[in-house]
């Protein structure tokens, strides 16, 4: 690797929307994300639906899912 072209890593934090806090390698001081893995519905086991612009809503109207 050629020497004074990349970037520095350093231990930056990740906050999600939940309120997590991790802390991980990266060229970014601090970096902001929706869903973690303590939050995600595949990880906790809850049903979350993430309503984006009324798509849930436009889907069960069409179809007439309940």
């Amino acid at each position: 690797m050629k020497k004074g072209i990349h970037p520095a890593l350093r231990v930056s934090k990740v906050k999600c929307g939940c309120g997590n806090v991790i802390e991980i390698l990266s060229v970014f001081e601090e970096e902001h994300i929706e869903v973690c893995s303590n939050c995600h519905p595949f990880y906790t086991g809850k049903k979350k639906i993430v309503d984006t612009g009324g798509r849930v809503d436009k889907f069960k109207r069409k179809y007439k899912v309940r």
